[in-house]
């Protein structure tokens, strides 16, 4: 039991959520990469964050957007390659094609405004080199100032049929 009295989730339900809700954004993106392309008028905003451990982006890039961005895949993207673990895809960035490459753990947000599906995820774990860094605050003075640490909960009677 945890502090608070209540059974401790060793199965860690939540991860095991967030996992299999990743694999809804690599089965769309797999139908996005197959010879006949997005369906329909089906498009996707895929925000990631960019310092998260995979990711690969030019750093002129990175530059432009430090901690996050949204790449849009509608009508001009080209190689989408989505692996078992991670997507890569060439986008137009000023004219110039740039190639990226991100785990599906670093994804944080997958929208299709054509059906207006959502799924938001909880934020990926930071850079290895910062968990290194030793910290002189308590470890539940770290986690209480940032909102961006505290789960976030994604409910599936959203994505039900009404």
């Amino acid at each position: 039991m945890d502090q608070d009295g209540f059974p401790k989730d060793e199965m860690r339900y939540d991860a095991l959520a967030q996992e299999a809700l990743r694999g809804v954004v690599k089965a769309a993106l797999k139908r996005a990469a197959a010879p006949e392309g997005l369906p329909g008028q089906h498009h996707f905003y895929i925000t990631f964050k960019t310092q998260a451990p995979g990711v690969t982006v030019p750093p002129e890039i990175i530059a432009k957007y430090p901690d996050e961005m949204t790449i849009v895949l509608q009508h001009q993207y080209w190689d989408l390659a989505p692996g078992e673990t991670f997507f890569s895809v060439t986008l137009k960035f000023g004219g110039q094609p740039r190639r990226l490459s991100a785990p599906y753990t670093a994804v944080s947000r997958f929208y299709d405004p054509s059906v207006q599906f959502l799924l938001q995820f909880e934020a990926p774990e930071p850079e290895p080199a910062e968990a290194v860094q030793p910290s002189a605050a308590p470890e539940h003075a770290t986690e209480a100032a940032s909102d961006e640490s505290a789960p976030k909960v994604v409910s599936l009677d959203h994505f039900r049929k009404k």
